[in-house]
């Protein structure tokens, strides 16, 4: 049993019952938001990249849940050395922690923080917990590797960005939903500022017409895989 709960934005809560852990937290100044940082407990937090938008609260929360923040070896480097607890990855690697598995994925994107350092190559996310396996894209364009991905861990959901211009838009993440084959899609990254406004319902139907499932999350919504 996996429990998700979209936060808005590329934040999601992930909770088995027993670990809780939290992916690119960005809520303070997120206008859809549904909760404060300060409200999150979980056990360790999962970065995608370092922007702004994704690196988010992971600091703080982090910090105040005494949680281990888990990323790509540069990005782990940069959260140890302001005093947080960080386990190293980098792309193409996994690890078997105590909840589970995760191994980072490429991605096609940047990373670097608000200040402009390096951070690293950007990555997406293949968990595995709770008995499910869910691919957290990251900040990303496609890439006909994610038919590989999709091929070496069955999925049974895949969160994809729609919103365009940073990422990809509604029918590049059609193709990937196509080509990742999960049980299930969800929509993220959308909707948070005027430049990557999406339709998420278009997305959905466009993927419903190649005969996949897929569900839109309302922010603050949580389903059980």
């Amino acid at each position: 049993m996996l429990k998700i709960t979209y936060l808005s934005h590329s934040a999601f809560l992930f909770d088995d019952g027993t670990t809780r852990l939290v992916i690119d937290p960005f809520l303070t100044n997120n206008p859809n938001a549904p909760v404060k940082a300060d409200d999150v407990q979980v056990n360790y937090v999962i970065l995608t990249h370092a922007h702004g938008d994704h690196l988010g609260d992971a600091l703080a929360i982090a910090k105040k849940n005494k949680a281990t923040v888990i990323a790509v070896n540069e990005l782990a480097n940069y959260a140890a050395s302001k005093g947080v607890n960080a386990h190293n990855m980098h792309i193409g690697g996994g690890f078997n922690f105590p909840f589970g598995r995760v191994k980072f994925t490429i991605a096609h994107h940047g990373s670097s923080t608000p200040e402009g350092e390096y951070m690293g190559e950007p990555a997406g996310v293949v968990i595995t917990m709770g008995g499910k396996s869910v691919y957290h894209a990251g900040d990303t364009g496609l890439f006909m590797d994610m038919k590989l991905i999709g091929a070496v861990t069955p999925l049974d959901a895949a969160l994809l960005p729609i919103g365009d211009n940073f990422t990809m838009g509604i029918d590049d993440a059609v193709r990937a939903s196509d080509m990742l084959n999960a049980k299930l899609t969800i929509p993220m990254h959308y909707n948070t500022w005027p430049v990557i406004e999406a339709d998420p319902e278009e997305f959905a139907q466009k993927t419903r017409d190649r005969g996949m499932d897929v569900r839109v999350m309302k922010f603050g919504e949580s389903i059980t895989l």
